[in-house]
């Protein structure tokens, strides 16, 4: 971690990822930019795995000073899809995340417009609805029961990383996940490691579209 930014300084971004090939296809992300094009300053978190991981992560990140009050957070990575003809590398942009507890409150994400209209300009497949949370993988049955509750798609660590951003001020969130595993092409299928190449392509081209949202906020946030 980085001292602390100045006071006038344009706020950090934050990434939060729980694994490290996540974070990779971010980094590299970063790197395929265009020649000479300057974006905002980025902390990528990697956060580990769970909801329990990604609080502990990102409330201690928060309070170490590398970002500021005002910092927006993406919560990104892969996610298993919900819906049916969910692939491989669709794009999941949270409405609002969920956690994994009954009766668990939801976090909105009011301002994913631009995220939306920039990932479906560069020809990606993109979904929108509630992200939920879960504690372990989700397959077979449980997939659908989520489903029929309202959610598009699920992951172990948006809901805890949002809530936690949340908890810590009053700052953009927003969630932002691509499909590695869906209802016709479930991890443990012939075709993962196909699938999996497809969805890490897909989040390396993604960060140039986190800069445009990070300059399209109005900040301060009002």
């Amino acid at each position: 971690m980085t001292g602390r930014p100045p006071a006038d300084a344009e706020p950090p971004l934050l990434i939060a990822c729980a694994l490290g090939i996540e974070r990779l296809a971010l980094r590299r992300g970063g790197r395929a930019g265009a020649a000479g094009e300057a974006g905002p300053r980025v902390v990528t978190l990697r956060t580990g795995m769970g909801p329990q991981a990604a609080e502990r992560a990102l409330t201690e990140a928060l309070r170490a000073g590398s970002v500021t009050e005002r910092s927006p957070v993406i919560a990104s990575g892969f996610c298993a899809g919900l819906a049916p003809g969910m692939r491989p590398g669709d794009v999941v942009v949270a409405e609002a995340t969920r956690g994994h507890h009954t009766a668990a409150p939801e976090t909105p994400c009011r301002d994913n417009g631009p995220l939306l209209r920039a990932l479906r300009e560069r020809g990606l497949t993109v979904h929108s609805g509630l992200l939920c949370g879960s504690d372990h993988v989700v397959r077979g049955a449980e997939r659908a029961e989520l489903h029929a509750a309202g959610a598009v798609a699920v992951d172990m660590e948006s809901a805890a990383t949002l809530g936690a951003a949340r908890a810590a001020g009053r700052r953009p969130v927003a969630a932002v996940r691509v499909v590695v595993d869906a209802p016709e092409h479930e991890l443990v299928r012939i075709g993962t490691v196909r699938g999996g190449i497809s969805a890490f392509r897909v989040l390396r081209s993604v960060l140039p579209v986190f800069h445009e949202w990070h300059r399209s906020l109005l900040l301060p946030w009002r």
